[in-house]
């Protein structure tokens, strides 16, 4: 795995190295990957502050990518507690139709989708991209699929003890989702932050541009300056990296739970 690694780490290296070079160092061969002289200030003001509103579509995406993973994780988890740990008529049912829907594409529902966000009037709006991506089926099976390893004893002591199931469901079963909680808030956020077809069409100003459309407008105003792209491209990764380092233990203990389960 260490060796395999490499090569995908390569590239990454790579951007990094090129990021800070001249453009006529960055296709030179071989490779300099640690360049003799950098222009690494000239790069970072182009893209901080050049032409394109760089920081401005930084901040939407945070705002859209923080907003829909935090919704995402209530709804999901709260969906995954009643699948689970609830006891109702037409549970199974309910859940296989609602597993059903995934095998939807979002191609599929982009028109209808885009008939009811005009007829709501929410066309061109950041409100739009938050309604449409913080109900996921996926997240709410795979928070399912973890709670059904969680022992009914927990809840049933803290019946005894005389706790309802809001404070069932914040004490007991929120403490022990955590890790799984983790991994599916470093997913959402990469998937709302990567997201480039629903802002490519349910957004028409650029000031309401998000990171895969401003990365857009960089192609255009620097095409042929591959130093410039490459530091934006690692601008743009820079909060993905902070995520995953920040909650790479709880993913980690997550995996290591999962595995001596049985």
């Amino acid at each position: 795995m260490g060796v395999l690694s490499i090569f995908f780490l390569i590239p990454f290296v790579w951007m990094i190295s090129s990021a800070f070079k001249y453009e006529k160092d960055v296709m030179r061969f071989p490779i300099a990957w640690i360049p003799k002289s950098t222009n690494v200030v000239y790069n970072f003001k182009a893209v901080w502050m050049g032409k394109v509103p760089f920081l401005h579509v930084y901040f939407n995406s945070i705002k859209i990518a923080v907003i829909v993973t935090c919704i995402t994780l209530v709804i999901s988890t709260m969906a995954a507690y009643a699948f689970t740990k609830l006891r109702f008529r037409g549970r199974n049912l309910v859940f296989t139709a609602l597993l059903s829907f995934m095998i939807i594409p979002d191609q599929a529902t982009l028109i209808p989708r885009f008939m009811l966000i005009r007829w709501l009037g929410l066309y061109d709006t950041h409100v739009a991209l938050i309604f449409m991506s913080m109900f996921s089926i996926y997240f709410t099976f795979l928070l399912r699929q973890f709670m059904v390893g969680i022992s009914d004893e927990y809840l049933e002591a803290a019946k005894i003890d005389g706790a309802g199931q809001v404070r069932t469901f914040a004490s007991i079963i929120i403490p022990l989702c955590q890790p799984v909680l983790a991994t599916v808030a470093i997913i959402k956020f990469i998937w709302s932050w990567n997201d480039y077809q629903n802002p490519l069409i349910f957004l028409q100003s650029k000031a309401l541009y998000t990171i895969p459309l401003g990365m857009t407008l960089f192609r255009d105003d620097y095409t042929t300056n591959d130093a410039i792209m490459m530091m934006a491209s690692l601008s743009a990764i820079i909060p993905l990296l902070i995520l995953f380092v920040t909650l790479q233990k709880q993913v980690i203990s997550g995996i290591a739970l999962g595995g001596v389960k049985g």
